[in-house]
């Protein structure tokens, strides 16, 4: 099974200060590169949904929306992943937001397992922009999307849950500057 990523770039952290959550730095490296180093070895291939200046990424492929869906979400976002994936012959894609900097390493075979499509939880939460889907739900998730439908989470009616533990939580987002703090100090404490 060929199984593709894209990583949900987002746009500004407005409890960060509006900053480009993607770029800021944890631990010397963008978020962008923890999450693709954590992703990109369980995957054939991985890309970055994100508008704006592509460079900022490089080397890792930029899927911006199509202007007619530029600012609609991140269901715009995984639409264009999931026609990239589908150039790519993915069976599924696997998606991610930029602000998971502590994803499992075995995440894509545990997601994998659980069916056709699957998603995270932890901690008694879901976690649905951490998904696993078949690519064939293109149709019907753009359909969703037309009909006016933005929420990652109605993508993926029959997806299963799949519980993951850890400490912190894999999939802690970094929303705030408090959040990233203590994410370094985590990071510091895990290199001693």
């Amino acid at each position: 099974m060929r199984v593709v990523a894209v990583i949900l770039a987002g746009g500004q952290g407005r409890r960060m200060g509006g900053v480009d959550k993607a770029t800021v730095m944890l631990a010397g490296r963008p978020l962008f590169a923890h999450v693709a180093a954590r992703i990109g070895p369980q995957v054939a291939r991985l890309a970055i949904s994100a508008n704006g200046a592509a460079l900022r990424f490089a080397p890792i492929p930029v899927l911006p929306d199509p202007p007619q869906r530029r600012g609609e979400g991140p269901l715009a976002g995984l639409l264009s992943a999931l026609d990239w994936a589908a150039e790519q012959g993915a069976e599924r894609l696997l998606c991610v937001p930029v602000d998971t900097p502590f994803l499992p390493h075995d995440l894509v075979a545990r997601l994998s397992g659980a069916g056709a499509a699957a998603y995270a939880a932890s901690g008694g939460r879901d976690h649905p922009s951490v998904a696993l889907c078949p690519v064939d739900d293109r149709a019907r998730i753009a359909e969703l999307f037309a009909s006016g439908e933005r929420r990652l989470r109605a993508a993926f009616p029959d997806a299963a849950p799949v519980e993951f533990e850890g400490s912190p939580d894999p999939f802690t987002n970094l929303n705030t500057p408090e959040d990233l703090a203590a994410a370094a100090a985590h990071l510091a404490e895990a290199t001693r």
